[in-house]
């Protein structure tokens, strides 16, 4: 595996053109995340703190995407901003065709349920629920509010409990269950609903090297299996390297892009 690394010229707009550079290939197909000069600027009486400086980037639909940084470098403030859990101060972010800052915080809920699949570090499992019960709850929230109810996907469900090697423990409750495997169910429950984007933040941060290496498999197989885009948190350059492409973001700004090659 290597990866071929280029710095980013300063970007004097934020044209598709110059956006689009950002892709893997020079097709330009369309993506399904797209920042255009993206900012975040906190607040604290009268100081402001930048922590996203004119973001651009594109990532297109089926792609593996890590963003790696030293702690402070932005890149858990562009997590939220794309997760639609924080709006940006400045620039716009476009996921999967919709302008999440045109929407209502209603609109932007609904949205992130049927578009997004989130998988977190400390797995945030209920703990009163089996492995089952923890999957299916991210399906009946995905309805909440839907117009047109989505019936649980059944052949998904086998498939993905199949493919992460937890299928014989689905009636056990997160505290039966070993890191690794509370970490997979959480995985299934990211996918359970065919969202477009999966957005993992630090997957294996909470996980042995043995585990750590099985998740991030998983990840990648899920990806090319489901077609699904994957972007990926993490401070672990070697963890990233599971990715088609690495994103080095610094001051919050994205320094350089990896293209990683098999």
């Amino acid at each position: 595996m290597s990866s071929h690394s280029s710095t980013l010229s300063p970007q004097p707009d934020s044209s598709s053109k110059t956006l689009l550079h950002l892709t893997p290939d020079g097709n330009a197909p369309t993506p399904v995340i797209l920042a255009r000069d993206l900012g975040k600027t906190y607040r604290s009486g009268k100081l402001e703190v930048p922590a996203l400086r004119k973001v651009n980037f594109a990532i297109t639909p089926g792609e593996f995407v890590a963003i790696v940084g030293p702690s402070g470098s932005g890149k858990s403030t562009l997590f939220y901003i794309l997760g639609g859990l924080t709006g940006a101060t400045t620039g716009s972010v476009l996921i999967d065709g919709i302008n999440f800052a045109t929407l209502t915080d209603a609109e932007r809920t609904r949205t992130r349920r049927a578009k997004i699949g989130f998988i977190f570090q400390r797995f945030n499992l209920l703990p009163t629920l089996s492995a089952m019960g923890n999957i299916e709850i991210a399906h009946d929230i995905a309805n909440l509010g839907a117009t047109t109810k989505r019936e649980l996907d059944r052949p998904l469900l086998t498939h993905l409990t199949e493919m992460l090697g937890i299928q014989g423990r689905l009636d056990h409750r997160p505290n039966e269950l070993s890191g690794g495997e509370q970490q997979r169910v959480a995985i299934a429950r990211a996918l359970i609903n065919r969202p477009a984007i999966v957005l993992a933040d630090e997957p294996t941060g909470n996980l042995d090297t043995k585990n750590s290496e099985a998740v991030l498999k998983m990840l990648r197989q899920s990806s090319r299996e489901l077609n699904q885009t994957v972007l990926m948190i993490t401070h672990n350059p070697e963890a990233a390297q599971i990715a088609d492409r690495i994103l080095h973001m610094r001051d919050g700004e994205i320094t350089h892009i990896e293209t990683v090659t098999r």
